[in-house]
């Protein structure tokens, strides 16, 4: 029987010394440029410094003795090990080596003079960028955009033309920045880069086209949703990153109050009824229903979801992509699904009559669905689906809660100052200090880091039913529905604002919609 022993005792049995983990103060970058990657990651070691005239390294595996001669071959100095759990090694060859790694713009200075009209080269599998030095300029130039805007945590990239230039942007935090701007000459080798990692058809130019890719950016798996369309100018592409490794993230995580979390728990925990998330594109309604198929999910439960498409695995949920190609479609799938005996339903969202009618039906039949919409605030969302041409008494009877949401930059916590307000805004009371990002290198100088919900919960009650059955608007319903202290979109985001987690300028911005008489 082998016993595997704890690094902290296995560093005990050979007298070394062992660390929990490694201070990024610690490693001398000089030494990482004589050191292959792939050499570190195998063999598990991180050279940290020179004490003495002998290299300080960082071992996972400290048994290695090869791996010592050839370090000592390498940098001519006596090696000496600390042991350091593995996973902590690499984590830290991965951060560290992937600051050693050139910007997309080095190599766009790069490609100046190059022969670039006939490269296109294949990568037939996933493999870490920062091992990708020597692919050919275009591939290296698009590698180079993937690893930036993974390491700027960037949501999508743009590859734009236009007629004298190709320009790329990425959204960071749900703001577009202008990142490089390639020579116009790599456009179609750059695009038809993209639709090879995607296996898409690179003769087809006329028509839009859609695909996936996989890449793996300093140990981290990310997955690429590509879209491309025809332009007068070429073809634009558009890249979603989906970092596998961030995975879903918790009800108490996503930014509802502890108050809001208890609600939330309360309406999950019923076994039939609608919950519905409403917001514009990108204010996070996706993420909050996973959020909320993490906390139902359980061995008890059957949950099925169809989704367009499918953001991220959940284990124990059966996950089922639309395909209108094949005429599967939100409200096609959900017919089926409801022979799947199941408990709970996810719906990526309520496009038409025919799904919101398939989806009440179920509900009315004893399962809980959770779906989204896409209305500027909660109330709104009673009337479109009666506009639809649902009855009335029919979201009266089956729409348990409808939550609207948007998503606000979060402070750098790095870089936050405090300072005290310079103008007023009507009908608002600010506190008497104020937070907002100076920037710093942390946060790449944007004053900002992540991004985090502020919501309005709509529960419906009975005289909200009978104002849905007697056909009111909106307006009344969000009154009411105040009245009975419905915390509203931008009460929950002042709130946000006094606790320093975000600006009462982004606050305005992303609640103007609905306060249009208020200024920015």
């Amino acid at each position: 029987m082998t016993v595997t022993l704890d690094p902290a005792a296995l560093a005990a049995r050979l007298d070394l010394p062992f660390q929990e983990e490694i201070d990024d103060a610690q490693v001398d970058a000089v030494l990482l440029h004589k050191l292959p990657l792939a050499f570190a990651r195998n063999r598990q070691v991180l050279p940290l410094h020179l004490v003495d005239g002998r290299l300080l390294v960082a071992m996972g595996d400290p048994t290695d003795l090869l791996a010592l001669d050839e370090l000592r071959g390498l940098y001519g100095s006596p090696p000496q090990g600390v042991v350091v759990p593995r996973q902590q090694v690499l984590d830290a060859i991965n951060r560290h080596y992937s600051r050693l790694a050139g910007s997309a713009q080095d190599v766009v200075e790069e490609l100046a003079g190059a022969d670039l009209s006939t490269i296109a080269t294949e990568l037939s599998r996933p493999r870490d960028l920062m091992e990708l030095a020597d692919e050919a300029p275009v591939i290296r130039l698009l590698n180079s955009i993937l690893f930036q805007a993974v390491k700027e945590r960037a949501s999508d990239i743009h590859i734009e033309p236009f007629e004298m230039e190709l320009e790329v942007r990425f959204r960071i935090d749900g703001i577009l920045y202008r990142m490089l701007t390639p020579p116009k000459v790599v456009q179609d080798a750059l695009i038809s880069s993209v639709k090879i990692m995607a296996g898409l058809n690179i003769a087809e130019k006329r028509l839009p086209q859609d695909g996936r890719l996989r890449v793996i950016v300093a140990g981290r798996d990310v997955d690429i949703r590509v879209s491309i369309i025809p332009t007068f100018f070429g073809e634009r592409v558009v890249l979603r990153l989906l970092d596998k490794q961030k995975g879903v993230i918790s009800l108490a995580n996503i930014g509802l109050a502890p108050g809001q979390v208890t609600l939330m728990e309360r309406l999950l925990s019923r076994s039939n009824g609608i919950i519905l998330v409403t917001g514009p594109t990108g204010s996070g309604k996706t993420t909050t229903l996973y959020a909320a198929l993490s906390r139902l999910n359980s061995p008890e439960k059957n949950i099925i979801t169809i989704e367009d498409p499918i953001e991220y695995q959940l284990k124990g949920v059966g996950q089922i992509q639309v395909n209108a190609r094949i005429d599967l479609t939100f409200a096609n799938g959900l017919r089926s699904i409801l022979r799947q005996d199941p408990d709970i339903i996810m719906v990526g969202e309520i496009r038409d009559a025919e799904t919101a009618e398939i989806a009440m039906q179920a509900s009315l039949t004893g399962h809980l669905v959770l779906s989204t919409l896409h209305t500027n605030d909660a109330a709104s969302a009673v009337t479109r689906l009666i506009d639809m041409g649902i009855e009335p008494f029919m979201v009266a009877s089956t729409l348990s809660a409808v939550i609207a949401q948007r998503l606000v930059r979060v402070i750098c916590p790095h870089c936050r100052e405090e300072y005290a307000p310079d103008r007023e805004y009507p009908g608002i009371t600010l506190p008497p200090t104020l937070y907002r990002g100076r920037g710093c290198d942390k946060c790449f100088n944007l004053g900002s880091i992540g991004r985090i919900g502020i919501y309005e919960m709509l529960l419906i009650d009975s005289e909200i039913c009978s104002m849905i059955m007697q056909r009111k608007p909106a307006g009344l319903i969000k009154e009411y529905a105040i009245s009975r202290s419905m915390q509203t979109l931008r009460d929950d985001g002042l709130a946000k604002v006094a606790a320093g987690i975000t600006t009462i300028e982004e606050v305005l911005r992303v609640t103007q919609d609905d306060y249009a008489d208020l200024p920015l």
